[in-house]
């Protein structure tokens, strides 16, 4: 079969997208409205795709037929870090739009990605919703909870819940998702400690938290966190969750000791963590955007994989009808 086509939406940085292009699909349209992401997007992906506009303004027949439709729509309102208002928040009503857009389309395959409070939000009633909205439009759902460390080969704790949903039974019967793997990438391999980064990343003795982290932060192994708490005394031996508010809270950033001092590990090292390649570029936007991008897209090896297993039920219907 040719490449099979994807259409993005809420595409953000474009970590699904890329996984979806690693898996061997071609993404023909893509939509974002926040303007950073957009330029990342544009300097990774070209402009050709990318349609900046509010998923609300963006009127169906627009946008080209696809086999696949995807979507990692914004999940602060379900987050278990966030206020978690749910449908009641006009973000967590971004879903609806999704379903919109999928009713006229009517691609073959849908992949969502939010975060794992998404099954439990409400007494379980907000995913129910999302579930019957998806079949009263013609498909058949299932769903799993993947993190980073076991199903992507990353070392950071990174649980991410997963919707996939056919217009053909059989095909949803068909997929499954990916086993877990074993965890051989560790934070050494991601994070080099011997080299000398940008002074803004280093605490220094007039930074308010410097005092503490030099006292907790004892030898160079492991990441550390500074919560609502304050500065973490566990280490961690793998990444803690990368989240959006790095870019509202700077010292929300996980944070080493390396050989020339205790600091913020960099966004490249945070998409590193994501598992983008180190072609994938951040430019011309600011700090504070470029931690935001990283703690709001997805680990590309965990999708790349999902995408794979699509792409295999997809083949495998294709030669269905063809008769082989």
């Amino acid at each position: 079969m040719d490449k099979p086509t994807v259409v993005s939406l809420f595409s953000g940085i474009g970590g699904i997208d890329l996984a979806f292009q690693q898996a061997g699909f071609e993404v023909i349209w893509a939509n974002e409205k926040d303007k950073a992401a957009c330029i990342t997007y544009r300097n990774n992906f070209g402009s050709d795709v990318l349609v900046e506009r509010d998923v609300s303004q963006i009127v169906a027949s627009e946008i080209p037929k696809a086999d696949v439709l995807v979507a990692g729509f914004p999940c602060q309102s379900f987050s278990i870090m966030g206020y978690k208002r749910g449908f009641k928040d006009a973000r967590g009503n971004l879903f609806f739009e999704i379903a919109r857009i999928a009713d006229i389309m009517k691609p073959s395959m849908i992949l969502l990605e939010n975060v794992r409070n998404l099954i439990y939000h409400d007494n379980g009633r907000t995913f129910i919703t999302i579930f019957n909205t998806l079949a009263q439009i013609g498909y058949c759902v299932k769903y799993s909870v993947l993190n980073a460390s076991t199903h992507g080969n990353i070392p950071q704790e990174r649980r991410r819940t997963f919707v996939v949903a056919f217009l053909d039974s059989d095909m949803i019967d068909k997929f499954s998702f990916p086993k877990e793997i074993d965890l051989t990438v560790s934070l050494d391999d991601i994070i080099d400690r011997s080299i000398e980064h940008d002074r803004r990343y280093y605490y220094t003795l007039e930074s308010g938290y410097f005092e503490q982290l030099d006292k907790n932060i004892v030898d160079k192994t492991g990441i550390y966190r500074i919560d609502d708490s304050g500065v973490a005394k566990r280490k961690y031996i793998i990444a803690p969750t990368l989240k959006a508010n790095m870019g509202t809270y700077p010292d929300r950033v996980p944070i080493i000791r390396d050989a020339y001092g205790i600091r913020k590990i960099t966004p490249y090292e945070c998409l590193a963590l994501q598992g983008f390649p180190k072609e994938f570029v951040m430019k011309n936007i600011a700090m504070n955007n470029a931690y935001k991008q990283c703690g709001n897209t997805v680990c590309v090896p965990v999708v790349r994989r999902i995408a794979k297993n699509i792409r295999s039920v997809l083949e495998a219907k294709d030669k269905q009808i063809d008769g082989v």
